[in-house]
């Protein structure tokens, strides 16, 4: 763990915990994501103090693998392709997708560990290779916030 005071990295949304209190950025562990089963690991920390909350209009940049495959089922990098956008935590996505992002910082990407029933389900998502039961493990980066 590496400790880092909290005024100098703590999201805006959040409230500011007493001046000169340590914290912890968790890097390279996946975390869990409190009352769901997804799970989120910090690739690089965001370059901003605004933060992805519920109502959020949210840009992004994904990529989605199947955990059981590894296949590539999309990418926004991919040619023809544009970063995504959507409205952040009121249902609009994926659930895991959609709790998973929240907090997000612009300018961090985050690995997110989608299991099936916050995902695609029991059907999966044929047309783009996800199996029924599919896991999937979504890299996203941040873009904008508004």
């Amino acid at each position: 763990l590496k400790p880092f005071l909290a005024q100098e990295f703590w999201p805006l949304c959040l409230p500011l915990p007493s001046r000169g209190q340590q914290l912890y950025f968790l890097s390279g562990a996946m975390q869990a994501l409190a009352g769901y089963k997804t799970t989120y690991e910090i690739l690089s920390p965001g370059t901003s103090r605004t933060t992805v909350a519920k109502g959020c209009n949210v840009t992004m940049h994904a990529t989605g693998v199947v955990k059981e495959t590894g296949k590539k089922f999309w990418s926004t990098k991919d040619p023809g392709q544009q970063p995504f956008a959507y409205q952040a935590g009121v249902g609009g996505v994926i659930t895991g997708w959609d709790q998973g992002c929240l907090g997000m910082e612009i300018g961090e990407t985050r690995k997110l560990l989608i299991p099936a029933e916050e995902g695609y389900g029991s059907a999966g998502f044929p047309a783009w290779g996800i199996p029924p039961g599919g896991t999937l493990e979504f890299t996203l980066e941040c873009l904008q916030v508004k």
